[in-house]
C-alpha cells in the first residue's frame, strides 16, 4: 500500500483529532447531528464527546443526535455514559441523542405508529376475495377474512393494498377508496396502529395463493362472508362488513387519491371524498 494511500484513509480521522471536536452539522431545531463514517476507538471518541458537548453547551444547542453506523456500535455504551439514550435503530444504524438545554426536553419521540390494510375486493358476481391464514390468531379457526398486511416503508396506502393482495392472492387489482381506517394502541412492539380498510377493483380472477402464509383463498358470496359467526359477533368485523355492504349497494362514499405535492416537492396522495368535493 502506498503511504499517499494510508494517508488517505487516516487523513479525516486526523482532521477531527486536530479540530479537537467530533464532525457535525446543525439541524432545523436548533440541535446537532453528529455522523460517525470513520472509524474510531472509544478512547479517542469519549473526549472528543466530551469537549463537543462543551462546545455545543456554549452555543446553546439543544438536542444532540449520534448517528453510529453497525460498525461503530462498540462506541454506543460510552456515549450512554455519557448522558446519550436510545432513540430508534434501523439495519445499518443506531441513533442516539442527548438534551444537553436547561429548558424542557422536546426531542421528538421515535416513531409511534405502524400502518396496516384490509382489503375489500368485489367482483361483478357479488362475491368477495377472501383468505384463510396459516399463522397469527386465526390459525386453524377456519375464519374466512379479507387480505391484509402491513404498510412498507416508504409505501403509499393505495399501493400496499395492490401489492398485498396480488402477493397473498395472484389477483390484480386498482385502488378505489379508503372506506374506513382504525387507530388501535399497544399493537407490533408495543407500537400504536393505524389500519386502512381499502376498496380495490378486481382485474382478474384466478387466485394463485401465497403457499407461505395462507390456507386458501377463494372468492365467496359477499353474504356468506358476512354470516360467518366470527364476523357477526366481533363489533369490528361486523361494522367493516356493514360498511363494505353499503358502499356495494348505497353509494357510501370513501376516500379517493388525489396526486399532490409537498413543499419540499414531493410527490404524494391526499385521499379525499371525491363525491362531495365535486358538488362545490
Amino acid at each position: 500500500m502506498s503511504s499517499r494511500s494510508v494517508q488517505e484513509q487516516i487523513a479525516p480521522e486526523n482532521e477531527v483529532l486536530q479540530s479537537g471536536l467530533l464532525s457535525a452539522v446543525d439541524d432545523l431545531y436548533g440541535g446537532v447531528m453528529v455522523d460517525m463514517k470513520e472509524h474510531m476507538d472509544a478512547t479517542v471518541f469519549v473526549p472528543l464527546l466530551r469537549a463537543s458537548l462543551s462546545y455545543w453547551r456554549e452555543q446553546g444547542k439543544r438536542g444532540i443526535w449520534i448517528q453510529l453506523p453497525i460498525r461503530l456500535v462498540h462506541l454506543a455504551e460510552p456515549a450512554v455514559k455519557e448522558g446519550f439514550r436510545f432513540h430508534h435503530a434501523e439495519p445499518d444504524y443506531l441513533m442516539l441523542v442527548c438534551w444537553i438545554s436547561e429548558t424542557t426536553d422536546s426531542l421528538p419521540a421515535n416513531a409511534s405508529h405502524s400502518v396496516g390494510i384490509g382489503a375489500f375486493v368485489m367482483n361483478s358476481k357479488r362475491e368477495v376475495l377472501v383468505v384463510q391464514e396459516k399463522g397469527d390468531k386465526f390459525k386453524g379457526t377456519g375464519v374466512w377474512k379479507f387480505p391484509t398486511g402491513v404498510v412498507d416503508e416508504g409505501e403509499d396506502i393505495c399501493k400496499a393494498a395492490v401489492r398485498e393482495v396480488k402477493e397473498e392472492t395472484g389477483v390484480d387489482t386498482e385502488f378505489v377508496e379508503v372506506l374506513a381506517f382504525r387507530q388501535s394502541h399497544r399493537s407490533f412492539f408495543c407500537k400504536s396502529n393505524l389500519f386502512f380498510v381499502c376498496m380495490l377493483q378486481p382485474h382478474s380472477s384466478h387466485i394463485q395463493k401465497q403457499i407461505s402464509e395462507l390456507e386458501a383463498a377463494q372468492w365467496m358470496p359477499f353474504e356468506e362472508y358476512a354470516a360467518q359467526p366470527f364476523v357477526r359477533d366481533h363489533k369490528l368485523f361486523n361494522y367493516i362488513a356493514k360498511i363494505c355492504l353499503a358502499k356495494s349497494e348505497k353509494g357510501y362514499s370513501g376516500f379517493s387519491t388525489v396526486s399532490t405535492t409537498t413543499s419540499s416537492g414531493k410527490t404524494t396522495y391526499l385521499y379525499v371524498n371525491n363525491q362531495d368535493l365535486k358538488q362545490l
